[in-house]
């Protein structure tokens, strides 16, 4: 089922300033900490001290109990809004079934699909060995042939490829690629999960809603949120988050 209740939520990684993740380390920090606030390049103590801190008030404005609230916390951190929180969606059994879904995909190394470059950029090179590709790119012949958008076009084209099917499926940016993807599970497609926050005045909530509707129908796992707002840095922190759990399970920290 799709869950629209307003739930509380908490964070997991670090925040607001980061260092560059070439930054020389000095020792005093344990690279088990620095894996966790990888996705945000902090390697320093300095950024490290940042990272936590900003962690440590995320956790004040969004509780840490399950999951889901780790999902919630992943938003309000990507946003800097504590109200974000209440605008993220779950489609599944229960609100931690599209972030369990997503732990065992990358923990199966399946392929991360990004609409956009700026989405792909974004996704966390540690902690996971799953290919990360994006879909715009592909599909440019379709486009020319329809006048479709061109992110709709590569998430079509890609599909056709067999891609998307048990993979990650995230859509940060294109209302647009977030329909094509609706229409493709309409069509028989099943990811492992789809994380979806296209942003936008024109089709963004509705591309979302309708998303939400297909995968609650064909019971595909999903995140996604209500409103206008999202965005690529969103739709990268909420993936990186799912990697995040994934490495916990690795540890024995988190039972799916």
């Amino acid at each position: 089922m799709t869950t629209d209740g307003a739930t509380p939520e908490g964070s997991r990684d670090g925040g607001g300033e980061t260092a560059d993740a070439d930054d020389a380390t000095d020792g005093t920090n344990s690279q088990d900490d620095f894996e966790e606030y990888a996705d945000l390049g902090a390697t320093t103590e300095n950024a490290m001290d940042i990272a936590e801190t900003s962690m440590d008030r995320v956790r004040r404005l969004v509780p840490d109990e399950t999951l889901a609230d780790r999902i919630r916390q992943k938003s309000v951190h990507a946003t800097g809004d504590p109200e974000f929180q209440h605008l993220v969606r779950f489609t599944g059994a229960d609100d931690d079934e599209p972030v369990r879904a997503g732990a065992r995909a990358v923990l199966d190394e399946q392929p991360i699909v990004t609409d956009i470059t700026m989405v792909k950029s974004g996704i966390t090179g540690r902690g996971h060995d799953c290919p990360v590709r994006k879909a715009i790119g592909n599909g440019a012949e379709l486009a020319a042939e329809t006048g479709m958008t061109r992110t709709a076009a590569s998430v079509l084209e890609l599909d056709r490829e067999g891609v998307y099917d048990g993979a990650i499926a995230v859509v940060g940016n294109a209302p647009t690629a977030a329909l094509a993807l609706a229409d493709c599970i309409e069509d028989g497609t099943r990811p492992a999960v789809v994380v979806a926050t296209p942003v936008g005045f024109v089709k963004a909530a509705e591309s979302r809603q309708r998303l939400r509707e297909v995968a609650a129908e064909y019971g595909v796992p999903a995140i996604t949120n209500v409103g206008r707002r999202g965005g690529s840095g969103l739709a990268a922190g909420l993936t990186n988050e799912l990697v995040h759990v994934a490495s916990d399970v690795r540890e024995g920290e988190v039972d799916l």
